[in-house]
């Protein structure tokens, strides 16, 4: 005797069929039954913040076929599952709201529609780069980490407007679809795990503008800026594509030769969670994992970037560069690599030139965070829409992770919300503008100069050059918006420098909102524009 199964099938019956395996049942009804569920992709969860005033894409997968609804606010959107089960839909602009709401996806074979609590409408930004930007706000969480103040900062962290996502680390050789994380709430209990410069940036922020405010933290210790870019766009790049064809060339001479046990992480600038394996033979100086490791080109923008486009963002901060490879030919191409990460993104994430901000590294006695580094990261004003928070002033002389991300966090926040949000504050430092000889003295005339003031006895790192073009320290005094620089050994000078060493440690140029001057040298080469 047969009986009709669950879905038109016929199956015998175990009355009559004993021999059947109760196994055996239970495998056919679930292999019947198996469906994929709609879900969502990895930057959706509970607690999020969607951007306002902006267009919202949401997507996420389902069954090929499957009608999927996207319900928020008001808002009610549906499209059907592409022939890979891939569905997409586009919010309209909306606008702020501190509203905690629930964002619900209904799918037509899914009997368990998602829901996702709390959340809210606001500014997003997207917070990437090296270890320093995922130095977190407590050293218990990472163990180079831990701000100035750390307990007083964590114990104020109360910000329900605030939340982060913090993606997992994740390098690999094919662009991704999801990255490990979820929306945290700000309190102090989630904070000390919090990136201290997107949560002080953010912070800032928030207090000013009165919307919430969410920050991706995608970013991880000791990476390159070539391994945060797409591969086709390296590829297409005549200066850039060696940095490919090294990574691939590094890949099939590891795969014919792979580790027989893999061995933990090197102890290097790498945080407590970036724990991806090292692909080395335990006990042996065997071959490294090409792919997990993060100086070779692509592997961050496959592991954490590709699956979070494209989430609605305001823009990005971005601190990076001391893991500049390849020496002086390194330092001397960054600002292509650098450049090109800028316009890659904003051409995928189809937002226009989105506010990209870099910190500008630490001083610090350390070749890592000499002037020419600075010098190639300044490069990025010449991209539309960019700015630059310069942290020479507060570096540690032997700790390249220096604790004082307060300030780091208020100098791309002043950026912000001067350029974004339109508040009449001054978001810069005295930048060089000109000089001009007078008398056996060079008159330096910057732009944001008013109150020019050093906050120690004497103003520092100022040096000439005549003729010879050997630089000697020289005395800089203050003029209204100039300051006028000399030396007793230069009598005709025709070069001035600030700020030109690794470690300017006190002693520093600023204007009267405390903001920093940018090093400079006025005989810089001229091919520096990208």
């Amino acid at each position: 005797m047969f009986k009709p199964g669950r879905f038109g099938h016929s199956f015998p019956s175990r009355m009559n069929n004993p021999w059947i395996s109760p196994v055996i049942l239970a495998v056919m009804f679930c292999a019947a039954s198996l469906r994929a569920e709609v879900k969502l992709a990895s930057p959706f969860t509970s607690h999020m913040v969607l951007q306002c005033d902006a267009k919202v894409p949401v997507w996420g997968t389902a069954d090929s076929g499957e009608l999927v609804t996207v319900e928020f606010a008001g808002q009610k959107k549906s499209v059907t599952a592409d022939a890979a089960g891939n569905w997409r839909v586009v919010l309209k602009p909306m606008k702020p709201s501190a509203e905690s709401r629930s964002f619900r996806v209904a799918g037509s074979q899914t009997a368990q529609p998602v829901q996702l609590d709390d959340v809210l409408v606001g500014e997003v930004w997207l917070a990437s780069g090296q270890s320093n930007m995922d130095f977190s706000l407590s050293k218990k969480v990472k163990h180079f980490a831990g701000v100035t103040n750390e307990d007083a900062e964590i114990a104020a962290a109360n910000y329900p407007l605030l939340r982060m996502f913090t993606g997992t680390a994740a390098k690999t050789y094919a662009p991704q679809n999801n990255v490990g994380g979820s929306w945290q709430v700000c309190t102090p209990e989630t904070a000390p795990a919090f990136s201290a410069v997107g949560y002080f940036f953010a912070r800032d922020l928030q207090r000013e503008i009165k919307v919430p405010v969410g920050i991706l933290t995608l970013a991880f210790g000791a990476s390159t800026a070539e391994a945060w870019i797409r591969r086709e766009t390296l590829t297409n790049d005549a200066q850039l594509k060696p940095m490919v064809d090294r990574f691939d060339a590094a890949v099939a001479a590891f795969r014919t030769n792979p580790p027989a046990v893999v061995a933990p992480p090197r102890s290097e600038d790498v945080s407590a969670t970036n724990t991806a394996p090292a692909g080395r033979r335990r006990g042996s100086s065997g071959p490294r994992d090409p792919v997990q490791d993060q100086h070779n080109a692509t592997v961050l923008f496959n592991g954490m970037i590709a699956p979070v486009i494209p989430y609605a963002i305001r823009g990005a901060i971005w601190y990076q560069g001391e893991s500049i490879a390849g020496g002086a030919a390194g330092r001397a191409l960054y600002p292509q690599v650098q450049a090109t990460l800028v316009r890659d993104w904003r051409k995928l994430w189809h937002e226009g030139d989105f506010p990209f901000y870099i910190v500008q590294l630490a001083g610090q006695e350390a070749d890592s965070n000499n002037p020419l580094v600075r010098e190639a990261q300044a490069t990025i004003l010449e991209l539309p829409n960019t700015g630059m928070a310069v942290a020479t002033d507060i570096g540690e002389r032997k700790n390249v992770h220096p604790k004082n991300k307060q300030d780091v966090g208020d100098r791309l926040a002043r950026i912000a919300l001067a350029k974004v949000y339109g508040h009449k504050i001054e978001f810069s430092g005295p930048m060089y503008q000109s000089m001009k000889i007078e008398d056996g003295t060079i008159r330096v005339t910057f732009s944001h100069a008013d109150g020019l003031m050093t906050k120690d006895e004497t103003l520092k790192w100022f040096s000439l050059a005549g003729p010879d073009g050997k630089f000697v320290p020289a005395e800089a005094k203050i003029d209204g918006k100039t300051v006028i620089v000399s030396s007793p050994e230069v009598a005709a000078p025709v070069a001035v420098r600030y700020a030109w060493v690794n470690f300017p440690d006190g002693g520093h140029l600023y204007n009267a909102a405390g903001l920093p001057a940018a090093q400079f040298r006025s005989d810089a080469p001229k091919n520096l524009k990208f």
